[in-house]
């Protein structure tokens, strides 16, 4: 196994490296904006490096049988929304036809999935079908959009997926995690620090979707599980939510383009993508120690949310939202 994740780090590595290459002398590169905290045009199609290692590997587990068929079905239906998200980020597609590869993909997971079996709140629980079905499709939309969002400063959506795939493996075991390890790590060479290629839409769109997917088939096995990844994932979602929240109530435009996430407000007040970043591992690490060494998953969860108000604040001190 230690030669098949070694091959997938290399072509993960060197995938991304002639990318590069080629948008640079072609001229496909994400040009500054006003949403960007980029100064200079970059190559931005390092993802396709992430989901072509991510499916080579899932297939060869799946061909020697060391991974669920029903999950692996799941995940291989994220290579839609890859597929879709690759032309977005050359063409710029309309919302509606990202809406509706979104949706179709939302469908195909929940589908291979068996659907979302219950939904566990401590004191009670749902398990009508209706219900926890529309929660999960919503989850899965919601998953994909917020890592979209949150791609925005060097290494930061890449060490968030290798933070995931590191925690899955040490909570949950399953060679799929070590895949998306390898598969983010080669890109990450080329994107942390002083990146030289960024993710684009079609690696940070399969990235949500995976964690979507992870989330909702885990549950499945024990519905405590949703708990352990709504506080994985909570660096991400909280900063995505907090955000869309107050900007409704600024009554701002949803669709408008902005720099309001909590990352992009950080590097505003004068910080580099480096520290960002490296700040945000430091708080994946206390929340993947309050999952890890808490048993009482109401008590983690009560915990990890006091840590990441705490985290908002201290980013509003650094730069208000406004």
């Amino acid at each position: 196994m230690s030669l098949l994740y070694a091959s997938l780090l290399i072509l993960s590595f060197f995938l991304t490296y002639f990318i590069k290459n080629y948008y640079i002398k072609n001229a496909i590169l994400e040009k500054v904006n006003e949403r960007s905290s980029h100064t200079v045009p970059t190559p931005h199609g390092g993802g396709i490096a992430i989901a072509v290692t991510w499916f080579v590997g899932i297939i060869y587990l799946e061909l020697t049988s060391q991974i669920e068929s029903n999950l692996f079905y799941a995940l291989m239906v994220g290579s839609i929304i890859s597929i879709v998200s690759f032309f977005d980020d050359i063409y710029e597609l309309s919302p509606k036809i990202r809406l509706v590869a979104q949706t179709i993909v939302a469908f195909g997971g929940l589908f291979f999935l068996g659907g979302f079996n219950s939904l566990e709140f401590g004191l009670f629980n749902i398990e009508n079908q209706i219900i926890t079905n529309i929660f999960a499709f919503l989850l899965i939309i919601w998953f994909i959009n917020l890592y979209n969002f949150l791609d925005g400063i060097n290494g930061y959506a890449g060490s968030e997926a290798l933070f995931l795939s590191v925690a899955g493996f040490m909570l949950f075991g399953g060679e799929h995690f070590v895949v998306l390890a390898v598969a983010v790590l080669g890109f990450l060479y080329w994107n942390f620090g002083n990146a030289k290629i960024f993710m684009g839409d079609v690696g940070s769109t399969l990235l949500g979707y995976n964690v979507a997917i992870f989330t909702i088939y885990y549950t499945n096995q024990n519905a405590t599980n949703l708990w352990v990844w709504i506080i994985l994932f909570g660096v991400f979602w909280f900063d995505a939510t907090w955000t869309l929240l107050q900007r409704k109530l600024n009554h701002e435009k949803l669709s408008q383009a902005h720099k309001k996430h909590a990352y992009q407000r950080l590097t505003q007040a004068g910080w580099s993508h480096f520290k960002v970043t490296n700040y945000a591992i430091i708080l994946n690490i206390a929340l993947l120690a309050l999952v890890y060494f808490i048993p009482n998953i109401a008590l983690s969860f009560i915990l990890a949310t006091l840590l990441l108000i705490i985290g908002m604040r201290f980013v509003n001190n650094q730069k208000k939202f406004e």
